[in-house]
């Protein structure tokens, strides 16, 4: 069977060679910026769940850029989670942003000036995620760049008691696969993709994550990651 690190590496070699990815680069090893980025992600804004949605969580990586900045220019309150997941959420209501200021406060090297960094016990109610992917199945099947911080993002607001989201993806055309994705039982699955060409529901029949599998938490990633000491705090003095 063909492994998750096998399609990673042809999807980001396959961007490059055919010049469909962007700045930042070497492609490989990141959420890949693509071509056509701002035009995948207006789709996302004619989706009714879009429109009633009042706060929206959105992966930090370049391509999703645009929809970031779009959150606030529509008046939805973002909410970025901070690299590594070592602080947590940074959330910024649209009142901090002044007017033409959307985009840089929604690029990772300003929004701290325009948003703050909130404990887990103060996150808002999500009403819609957006996540980065390397490659996607047309059933919802993804592949992330491999650290399992969006499964885990997903898992953290369901165990704080997040009721299940729509979670959608923006990509290249390239990236989508027709690979039989080996899934595990903490991969998050997406409900909607857009490329730059279309739009797709992908009517997943895979389960998303309802909590974090405790069992699979290392040591490590208890010291390296505050808020999962922060989560086992919160649900032991429930």
């Amino acid at each position: 069977m063909i492994t998750k690190d096998e399609i990673r590496n042809r999807i980001w070699t396959r961007l490059t060679e055919e010049k469909n990815g962007r700045f930042p680069f070497p492609l490989h090893n990141r959420i890949p910026n693509f071509k056509g980025a701002e035009k995948a992600a207006s789709k996302i804004f004619q989706l009714p769940f879009y429109k009633n949605a009042k706060v929206i969580k959105v992966n930090p990586d370049a391509p999703q850029l645009p929809i970031r900045k779009q959150v606030l220019e529509d008046g939805k309150i973002l909410l970025v989670p901070t690299p590594r997941l070592k602080d947590g959420f940074i959330q910024v209501k649209p009142e901090w942003v002044p007017e033409g200021e959307e985009r840089k406060a929604a690029s990772l090297s300003h929004i701290m000036s325009y948003g703050k960094v909130i404990p887990l016990s103060q996150l808002p109610t999500i009403d819609m995620i957006v996540v980065g992917s390397v490659a996607l199945h047309r059933d919802g099947r993804r592949i992330g760049k491999g650290e399992g911080y969006a499964d885990r993002e997903y898992a953290i607001i369901r165990e704080l008691g997040n009721p299940h989201v729509p979670v959608v993806a923006t990509v290249h055309s390239t990236q989508l696969v027709t690979d039989d994705i080996p899934r595990d039982e903490f991969d998050l699955a997406v409900d909607w993709i857009a490329t730059e060409q279309e739009l797709i529901e992908t009517h997943t029949p895979y389960d998303k994550p309802t909590g974090i599998l405790w069992d699979h938490v290392t040591p490590e990633e208890l010291e390296e990651m505050p808020v999962l000491r922060e989560i086992k705090n919160i649900i032991e003095n429930r």
